[in-house]
């Protein structure tokens, strides 16, 4: 049976957030809705979309397809892996809901009836379940990698048979690079297997902590620069702050406030890597002794200007 990229069809990466998925079901969903699109395929566009979405809106079931890996190609016909039934146990009796009704063949192979393996000698084998989870990091930390600790509340049951938590430790390894939504994979750290099943894996969710002077979008990184009148109108040259260190900027003769500049491959590493954005805000020193205001006296009768033109006034 053939292949089907999911990530392809809603047009989003593999990486994408949840949010994302989102807005691009709704967009495709309106625009292929039998009713209202005039296209041939429209109707089969509109099923391909809703399975997709079907998937990759679950955390769970999106992490039993993302085992398929990016190595497949759409068009290629899909064998799963010998292990394939212990990676979808979970997922048992979807297939045979309404809610599979009108699904591919694909769909329904994976997520059909397969709630786990038995073992020679009758006994039941499931692999656990995948828990999900954020991570909150700093910037610096996205910037530089290295390891974060994380406490995550476990639920657990005692020897009497009652729900209980308990406070479990991580050590997690930061990738240098790593995006806002991004999600980070610990292998073998999610609920543990039934029966000698093997356990679960863990899923964060890589979320920024606030900055006090830097904002991310994806890889690039944005900056307002506080300049004083005479570095935008004669031009200087100025060490700005980035996440690598700082570096020397050059601001152009006559620049005004909202004017950004680029520093190249200054942002997120990655191939390639993010630029940092630097938006240029003039800061006019106070007029607070009688030699200032002077000062600002003798500007105005120098150089006389009227900047609400354009405005009329």
């Amino acid at each position: 049976m053939e292949y089907k990229d999911y990530y392809k069809i809603l047009g989003v990466p593999r990486n994408a957030s949840q949010d994302e998925i989102k807005r691009a079901y709704r967009r495709l969903a309106r625009k292929y809705h039998p009713d209202v699109s005039k296209a041939p395929d429209a109707e089969e566009r509109f099923k391909e979309i809703n399975e997709a979405y079907e998937v990759l809106k679950d955390p769970e079931k999106r992490a039993a397809y993302d085992r398929l890996g990016s190595g497949w190609q759409a068009g290629q016909e899909f064998r799963p892996p010998p292990d394939w039934e212990e990676v979808v146990a979970g997922f048992g009796g979807f297939a045979g809901s309404e809610e599979a009704g009108g699904f591919s063949e694909f769909f329904e192979t994976l997520f059909g009836g397969l709630g786990g393996r038995r073992r020679a000698g009758g006994g039941f084998r499931m692999r656990g379940q995948d828990h999900f989870a954020r991570i909150r990091i700093t910037l610096e930390e996205a910037y530089h990698g290295g390891t974060h600790t994380l406490e995550l509340q476990v639920p657990e049951m005692d020897a009497r048979g009652r729900l209980s938590s308990r406070t479990r430790r991580i050590q997690v390894r930061i990738p240098a690079g790593v995006t806002e939504g991004q999600q980070i994979r610990l292998a073998g750290q999610g609920a543990p297997g039934l029966g000698g099943g093997p356990p679960g894996d863990l899923y964060l969710e890589v979320e920024f902590a606030p900055h006090p002077h830097f904002r991310a979008e994806g890889r690039d990184i944005h900056l307002t620069l506080p300049i004083t009148p005479w570095e935008a109108a004669l031009g200087a040259k100025i060490l700005v702050p980035t996440l690598g260190g700082p570096v020397a900027l050059k601001v152009p003769p006559g620049s005004q406030s909202g004017k950004r500049l680029r520093l190249k491959g200054r942002g997120l590493p990655g191939s390639p890597p993010g630029d940092q954005y630097v938006t240029l805000q003039i800061v006019t020193p106070p007029a607070d002794t009688p030699a200032r205001r002077d000062f600002y006296g003798r500007m105005r009768e120098a150089m006389p200007m009227n900047p609400r033109r354009h405005l009329g006034v």
